[in-house]
């Protein structure tokens, strides 16, 4: 049953506030952006006409909507516990307050998947946009250095070997942005709100003078027929949709993650979690209309359906069409920057309750940055984007994303009736049926996504089992209380 201690909250309290060597700067316009930062990005310029050409169709504005309720209700569910228990682990240290020593090292292993394992593939996607970028000023990269040097071909059931050295864009924007890791969070702040800003404007410009593009025959039907087999359009292809698309918010529990860096994280923490929700979800489901209103969803299903659409339209909107590659490089880089923070500020938390090296919760002695672990990320980060190909890393994202809402959603529940009289600055309401529904829609989800992902998913957690069995067990704190 040792397993099983939980950390009491009024010590999680006092060890964060007492212990806190990191700085306090971001204010709930910061966290927000921290928030836009990691989900807008490879969803809305990569995902959304894959989405549309397999699934949905014009009815991808719905997927979007399927979508962001389960984030709502597991966002809701976040913003209780961040309001609740102010400290960086996010859903580690929440699930160290309700469930216990394991279930929380459970967490905490599982958003590796979510953060470092979101980082790597949102590197290759920068990757893609930048060649694209510099291909249209005549500046070619070797492809043996732009892309990944082994794929896995399911239909043989192994890895093949392409002939490529390394993706090296996406390398190189890893290394760029753990250094500003490293720099401080009051300039990565600022560059991550100059970031949010440019792709903001950017999908902005194109919603505005796409609008009068649109041909609404190409919205009929809006809910194309089922083909035949689930996910094929028809309503089972909106709920298929709405798995592809789930990508899209993965990130917006990394508000929860800069609580020790927040002025007041009580109020701030859950304001910010929902407005990042609310604003992604507007700009997501008008470029879905936008985008299906310009191109006929059958031929959206290309690496950059934004910039297909602006093409579709002529040399009126080719203006926009620099612009809009630059605002995606600028989406992703912010997604990557974000995605890193997260996971240092997991692992620094883990090590200060003793379930990880000491050194991963040293802080710079000028910049006030645990710098080692921001480090290691980085590094970690940087090999899996030089080398692995987005799907694979994309789907192990989702899985473990998804997980960790489902335990979110669980430990509110079982906070509420273990500490029924806690202080809270925002309760989630409706419970338990707010958290039961979500657990319901991403356990949905989870079920679409192939057998692949759940089998290197349990041998992931198996790597996890053994590292707390022969370290951190023997070196948690939890003993002490």
């Amino acid at each position: 049953m040792n397993l099983f201690l939980r950390k009491p909250i009024n010590a999680i309290l006092t060890e964060a506030e007492e212990g806190n060597k990191l700085k306090r700067y971001l204010t709930t316009t910061n966290l927000t952006a921290v928030g836009i930062g990691a989900v807008i990005g490879a969803g809305i310029f990569v995902l959304t006409g894959t989405a549309a050409a397999q699934h949905a169709g014009p009815s991808l504005a719905i997927s979007f909507v399927v979508s962001a309720l389960g984030c709502l209700f597991a966002g809701l569910c976040y913003a209780e516990f961040a309001s609740t228990i102010p400290v960086a682990g996010s859903a580690y240290t929440y699930g160290y307050a309700t469930m216990g020593e394991l279930p929380a090292w459970i967490i905490g292993w599982d958003l590796i998947l979510e953060y470092l394992f979101g980082a790597a593939t949102v590197s290759v996607g920068w990757s893609g946009y930048v060649v694209s970028l510099l291909k249209d000023f005549g500046i070619h990269l070797p492809e043996k250095i732009c892309n990944s040097p082994v794929i896995y071909n399911s239909a043989a059931g192994g890895w093949e070997y392409t002939g490529a050295i390394i993706n090296f864009p996406a390398v190189f924007v890893v290394v760029f942005m753990t250094a500003f890791l490293v720099v401080g969070i009051k300039e990565s702040a600022r560059f991550n709100n100059i970031v949010v800003l440019i792709k903001i404007v950017v999908i902005l410009l194109f919603i505005g003078f796409g609008i009068s593009y649109i041909d609404t025959s190409n919205w009929i039907p809006f809910v194309p027929a089922n083909t035949g087999s689930w996910g094929n359009f028809g309503i089972s292809g909106i709920l298929a949709g709405a798995g592809v698309v789930f990508f899209a918010y993965v990130g917006f529990d990394a508000v929860s993650t800069a609580s020790q860096e927040a002025k007041n994280p009580q109020k701030s923490m859950p304001k910010a979690i929902l407005y990042t929700l609310i604003i992604c979800t507007i700009l997501y489901i008008a470029v879905a209309l936008v985008l299906t209103g310009i191109v006929n969803y059958k031929y959206l299903d290309v690496p950059a359906p934004i910039a297909l659409a602006i093409d579709r339209v002529g040399s009126s909107l080719s203006w926009l069409q620099i612009i809009v590659k630059v605002g995606a490089i600028a989406g992703l880089s912010s997604v990557v920057l974000v995605l890193l923070y997260g996971q240092s500020r997991i692992f620094y938390t883990m090590s200060q309750d003793g379930l990880l090296w000491k050194s991963f919760s040293r802080t710079h002695p000028k910049f006030k940055t645990p710098y080692i672990t921001s480090i290691v990320v980085g590094g970690l980060a940087a090999l899996l984007g030089g080398l692995f190909p987005i799907g694979i890393l994309g789907h192990m994202v989702s899985i473990g994303t998804l997980l960790a809402f489902i335990i979110v959603s669980v430990g509110i529940m079982i906070l509420r009736k273990k500490e029924p009289d806690l202080p809270r600055a925002f309760r989630t309401p409706l419970v338990p049926l707010v958290p039961i529904l979500s657990i319901v829609i991403c356990l949905g989800i989870m079920v679409s996504l192939p057998l692949d992902t759940w089998i290197r998913l349990i041998a992931w957690m198996l790597i996890g089992f053994v590292i707390y069995f022969t370290y951190s067990k023997k070196h948690s704190k939890i003993r002490k209380f």
